[in-house]
């Protein structure tokens, strides 16, 4: 699945391989792909699958009421597109980078401090990125309700499954950040373990809003 380069590993983009390709690799012992590269390809298809409905809203006169918010999702879904292909490959090697420090040498009291600092810092990196995971999956169910309520209705149960998507992968992505936090010192990711809390509750309202405004237009 990659090649050798100099002392390091350069696997292909997770987003590169066929989707079989892609599930072999999850469901392989290594590590990595984990969870939170699987989070991230989540919000990637509900992001794909928003795109759709939008695409199926505008510029369609039956569905002119949806077109602002059709419009104001694509512009997010586009990007979250992107970017959840970016943090998918950023996940997995950020846990690479932590399982890589916990193997360094601790023969010696300064080898030991070299280890110690180098997992400290390797596990904020891969506490940050599903961070940012969540994130991005809580604006997406942001622009979910009003899709749902306002765009194509032959597509609204498309909007069901991008929610549901987008809320496994917020979820998903903060069970990641919880099990990284528990490693690190109360002091340390403070806005993350501060704002972790208020993204995981937004995610449980918008969730619910976007079920309930699909099931009225079923």
């Amino acid at each position: 699945m990659g090649v050798k380069e100099g002392c390091g590993i350069m696997k292909t983009p997770w987003m590169e391989l066929t989707l079989r390709e892609f599930q072999a690799a999850l469901a392989s012992s290594s590590p990595t792909p984990g969870g939170g590269t699987a989070a991230a390809v989540a919000l990637g298809q509900a992001s794909a699958l928003a795109i759709m409905v939008c695409d199926l809203t505008i510029g369609k006169e039956k569905w002119k009421e949806g077109w602002e918010i059709s419009e104001k999702a694509m512009n997010l879904c586009v990007k979250t597109m992107t970017k959840s292909g970016q943090l998918a490959d950023e996940d997995s090697d950020s846990f690479d980078q932590v399982m890589a420090s916990f193997r360094l040498p601790k023969d010696t009291d300064d080898d030991k401090e070299k280890r110690r600092l180098a997992i400290k810092a390797s596990t904020l990196v891969a506490t940050k990125i599903p961070f940012e995971t969540a994130k991005l999956a809580l604006e997406l169910l942001k622009v979910l309700p009003d899709l749902a309520a306002k765009g194509n209705a032959n597509a609204v149960s498309d909007v069901g499954v991008a929610g549901l998507l987008a809320s496994a992968a917020c979820k998903g992505a903060l069970f990641n950040v919880d099990i990284n936090l528990s490693s690190l010192s109360d002091d340390e990711a403070v806005e993350i373990r501060k704002f972790a809390p208020v993204i995981q509750d937004e995610c449980r309202v918008l969730s619910r809003k976007v079920m309930d405004e699909v099931r009225n237009r079923l």
